[in-house]
């Protein structure tokens, strides 16, 4: 069984990205891309042993600005609602990177780890790193899964200001940040599998230990914000997609799947009732032979 916590550096598109290997290094590699604010151990350590389990060589790592990779320490990222009057009113808006660059970051760790080409596996806001990838760079990715993401298109998969203002709630004298990341959590989280507050406290204070940089947040959404809709590069996407979304997601709603889905060419679309903008344990087996399918290694 595969353990955590085997922690690697490269050079990156200069920067240090830190990341984890599972798996035999000749097996076709397959990267998994997080989230907003998501460290690699948000990643289901029983997904990477499922994808290892397939056939992969599984790689998943922090993106700059969270967990172990370098930070962007004193970088001043652009106001929630800046970012609200770029999206409406197209005021010009400056921001401390975007999507391209995390994109570059991607296929940089490809290069330090040697690997021509890779199937990748983006959640949220690495789903959509993972569609830039696919289409700047078709020649080095074999596959693509975008799950829970969208497609950059105005007014597909986009949270209501409801939901975006408490992804943004500061700590009180009533609330902390740990009552708060719950509330988020649950907010976020799959209908048909919940889980308790307890288990996303631990979660939460695990992920706090390895790693926190909260400023790293909105430098992230401002790259989310700041980036330009990626229909274009999804219609020269060539390579076998698969997207997967929850019905119940109020982060990414699933208009934001099926218009990426809508813009590949042979894009396989599966949606999962009851699921929110998580990955529940319970899915975890499907998600992997979807992926497998997918990717025709071993066909």
């Amino acid at each position: 069984m595969i353990e955590a916590g085997n922690t690697q550096y490269a050079q990156c598109n200069g920067l240090k990205i830190a990341y984890e290997s599972f798996g035999n290094p000749e097996d076709p590699a397959i990267v998994l891309v997080a989230g907003l604010y998501n460290q690699l151990v948000r990643w289901p350590l029983e997904l990477c042993q499922l994808l290892v389990d397939r056939g992969f060589r599984v790689i998943r790592f922090d993106n700059r600005d969270i967990g172990l990779s370098d930070k962007f320490d004193g970088v001043r990222a652009p106001g929630f609602f800046r970012l609200l009057l770029k999206s409406y009113f197209a005021i010009p808006v400056s921001a401390p990177y975007n999507l391209d660059d995390m994109a570059a970051d991607t296929v940089g760790l490809l290069d330090a780890l040697d690997i021509p080409a890779a199937h990748l596996v983006g959640m949220s806001m690495g789903g959509m790193i993972s569609q830039i990838v696919a289409g700047r760079y078709p020649d080095r990715v074999l596959s693509l899964t975008s799950i829970m993401s969208t497609s950059g298109e105005r007014g597909k998969g986009e949270a209501s200001l409801k939901v975006s203002l408490k992804m943004l709630q500061p700590a009180s004298k009533d609330k902390t940040p740990l009552d708060i990341a719950v509330e988020i959590w649950q907010m976020l989280g799959s209908p048909a599998y919940p889980m308790s507050d307890d288990e996303i406290r631990a979660q939460v204070i695990a992920e706090h230990k390895r790693s926190s940089n909260p400023a790293g947040y909105m430098r992230q959404i401002s790259a989310i914000r700041t980036s330009p809709s990626r229909v274009a590069l999804l219609n020269a996407i060539k390579v076998p997609t698969l997207i997967i979304h929850g019905n119940q997601d109020v982060l990414v709603p699933v208009s934001g799947g099926i218009d990426t889905a809508k813009h590949i060419a042979r894009a396989e679309l599966v949606r999962f009732e009851g699921m929110g903008h998580t990955l529940p344990r319970a899915l975890l087996g499907q998600f992997a032979d979807l992926i497998h399918k997918n990717s025709n290694i071993g066909n």
